[in-house]
């Protein structure tokens, strides 16, 4: 694992994107989600994302902690209600289509990234995974050869987003977060995947969140 495993104060970071501006820093340990393209209703989220940019336009990152906590009340939860609730094909739900998924994600480990943690949901996907080469050529690489595989045509949406592990208990707080994500499904509708250091980490009765 290299040396900038969590967020480095007063090291580079780097932006890049325009519609959903991401930050990011060499090195650090990542939260990803990235979902189906139909998997959010396009009225809410247009009006989701017109609050948001209005939001940032004032915030910038890098966030305080008082900053992560307002974003993560106001947009992350706010989405992650509406992501549970199924909408879409759930191309994810079956098996087959998660099992493509996870062994094109996991190709990936060791070499050019290491994961920590992700659930693959009937609509929707979270990574803990720290990239070890450019973040978005990744992830572009994991939808065009998941989606070829599946075999549905083009099935992500074209952005995704990211979130700098700031620390151990920010990196604590996001495993349990993922391992509770599913929490309401069958375990048949969800894949849940633990490294080492993931599994060491007891959940907690009361959810925290990672962001």
């Amino acid at each position: 694992m290299n040396i900038f495993m969590f967020f480095q104060h007063g090291e580079k970071v780097f932006r890049h994107g325009r519609d959903l501006p991401h930050w990011q820093q060499v090195g650090t340990i990542q939260f990803i989600t990235f979902r189906l393209a139909d998997a959010m209703p396009q009225k809410k989220l247009t009006n989701w994302k017109e609050e948001r940019d209005s939001w940032l336009a004032w915030n910038p990152k890098p966030w305080s902690d008082r900053q992560q906590n307002e974003h993560r009340r106001l947009f992350h939860e706010k989405l992650e209600e509406w992501l549970d609730e199924g909408a879409g094909s759930c191309l994810l739900a079956e098996k087959s289509n998660r099992v493509i998924l996870a062994d094109v994600l996991m190709k990936a480990h060791g070499d050019k990234a290491s994961f920590e943690s992700f659930v693959i949901m009937p609509n929707h996907v979270h990574l803990l995974v720290q990239p070890f080469v450019e973040l978005e050529k990744l992830i572009k690489i994991w939808k065009g050869v998941s989606a070829r595989k599946i075999g549905k045509g083009s099935i992500w949406q074209g952005n995704y987003r990211d979130t700098m592990i700031r620390d151990a208990e920010h990196f604590r707080n996001t495993v349990r977060y993922i391992r509770k994500n599913p929490k309401h499904l069958k375990s048949e509708e969800f894949t849940l995947w633990e490294g080492k250091s993931a599994k060491t980490i007891p959940s907690l009765e009361q959810g925290h969140s990672c962001l």
